[in-house]
């Protein structure tokens, strides 16, 4: 199969889909890559690595899309990347559709078969090729919302691990999930007072015994919520419903108790945020005040640390890149139930339901597709 890496246009998204040593991989297996110029450049995965891997350099984006079969992203593409998209074309990349309804009606138009990373699942019911993104999008969180906290930056001026003889900022997080598992290994660690709101009691006690009494663990409800986000120097969203739009956990009611000067870093901002004032931002922009509430609400926050990012995800990607790319879609999919979870749009139909209910569309189960 020939495979198609572009270089990806959101703001300053820096990561790759696939590494030269990626590349080593696929050719091993007897597929082809094609990469465009400077794809990697800005995490130091520079052309002439690709070109010893064996892949061959590409000028520009239409090429890459007008040859390859696969496309192997990272960011859902933009609206001019739609129109590139072909039938029948497989796109793997991070998609979060049901906030994105016009990149969405996009690529059904374009009639490609379209897998989300996001929705991929194994038989844990875990989300293998969100996870990685997650860890680290939870880990910079925490410093960001240290960063945000800072005067300079709008924030009450307030440091989060406080000093002897001044108390530490308070760190509420809302899902205790990968994304806030890994928030709070973070903020725990610069000394912050950290609780983490979950509404799953199973997964309240696997925290509390991970944390060792570190960090103070919450029973979700609206009353616990109010509560504790009013009294937050920084609120950490992480609520997650796979392939769906976020719930609004935060009101404009809620927001309004809020501390002047406190933080909101919205890590469910990709599936359109969990809180009513949250709306995408970007890390040449990352932050705006609604009530005197600073909203950081960067839509590719692991970016920031593109290198790392890139490798971590590539370490959980690349297996799946090599059964589409042995087998094709059809077979890969079919053969495993929790990849098939992944597939979200194929050849002008919706195949998850999450997303079809939010974009307002017909659900077709993919074995109408898929044969099985």
């Amino acid at each position: 199969m020939l495979i198609g890496v572009p270089k990806e246009l959101k703001n300053h998204e820096y990561r790759v889909g696939i590494s030269p040593r990626g590349v080593r991989e696929l050719l091993y297996h007897g597929h082809r890559v094609i990469v465009q110029k400077d794809a990697g450049t800005g995490i130091g995965f520079d052309d002439h690595q690709y070109q010893d891997a064996g892949a061959l350099i590409i000028e520009t984006p239409d090429e890459i899309y007008d040859q390859a079969e696969m496309i192997v992203k990272v960011k859902e593409p933009q609206i001019g990347e739609c129109q590139m998209v072909k039938e029948g074309q497989i796109l793997f990349t991070y998609l979060h559709l049901a906030a994105e309804p016009k990149i969405a009606d996009a690529l059904i138009d374009s009639g490609c078969i379209a897998i989300a990373y996001e929705t991929v699942t194994d038989e844990f019911g875990n989300l293998p090729l969100l996870a990685p993104m997650s860890e680290i999008a939870g880990r910079v969180s925490a410093q960001v919302g240290a960063h945000c906290l800072e005067r300079a930056s709008g924030g009450r001026g307030t440091l989060l691990g406080g000093v002897p003889g001044v108390e530490p900022g308070n760190v509420v997080i809302i899902g205790g999930g990968v994304v806030g598992t890994n928030a709070a290994i973070i903020a725990s660690g610069m000394g912050a007072n950290v609780t983490i709101l979950d509404r799953n009691i199973n997964k309240i006690r696997e925290i509390d015994a991970r944390f060792d009494g570190r960090v103070r663990t919450i029973h979700s409800t609206m009353d616990s919520v109010e509560e504790y986000v009013s009294k937050a120097d920084v609120v950490i969203g992480s609520v997650l419903i796979p392939g769906a739009a976020a719930p609004k956990i935060i009101d404009e009611n809620l927001l309004s108790k809020m501390q002047t000067g406190s933080v909101i870093v919205d890590v469910a901002i990709d599936q359109g945020g969990c809180a009513a004032s949250s709306k995408p931002t970007t890390h040449e922009d990352p932050t705006y005040i609604v009530d005197g509430v600073v909203h950081y609400c960067v839509t590719n926050m692991p970016s920031a640390v593109a290198r790392t990012a890139s490798k971590a995800l590539e370490n959980t990607t690349l297996p799946y890149i090599v059964a589409l790319a042995d087998e094709g879609y059809r077979s890969a999919l079919k053969e495993n139930p929790h990849f098939k979870n992944g597939l979200n749009l194929c050849r002008g139909r919706v195949t998850h339901e999450a997303v079809a209910n939010d974009l307002n569309h017909a659900f077709v189960p993919p074995a109408s597709f898929l044969g099985g």
